[in-house]
């Protein structure tokens, strides 16, 4: 069966730093990603990377601040986010599919968590 577990969110505050894993079972995917949807918005992708190692960032507000990366031995994903922001509140969801071309729509990956709450607040 596969499954996509995420887990690390929680509240911090503004200028904090908080780590999510995506734990991947089942089958081991070519591209993973992150998407993140806030209250009232649509799902926005994030931050991606495929199994060569390849990276493609989704907003510029994220991409100098969130660090991916996969451990393929133990089939993870995780993302370091750094200086976290009020506007980076939002439940994030990881997503995988078969393919390697890292896409940047929800309807390009096949696969998706129940997501992990990150809340920044002061």
């Amino acid at each position: 069966q596969v499954q996509l577990v995420e887990s690390g969110g929680g509240l911090v505050q503004p200028g904090d730093s908080l780590r999510l894993s995506c734990a991947a079972s089942g089958y081991i995917f070519s591209t993973m990603a992150w998407f993140r949807q806030a209250p009232g918005k649509e799902r926005e992708f994030v931050v991606g990377i495929n199994e060569y190692g390849t990276i493609v960032h989704g907003p510029d507000s994220a991409k100098d601040r969130f660090i991916i990366s996969r451990d393929n031995a133990r089939n993870i994903m995780m993302v370091q986010m750094h200086n976290l922001k009020l506007e980076d509140t939002a439940r994030y969801y990881c997503a995988a599919d078969h393919r390697s071309r890292i896409g940047l729509r929800e309807n390009d990956y096949d696969y998706w968590g129940q997501g992990t709450q990150v809340t920044v607040s002061s």
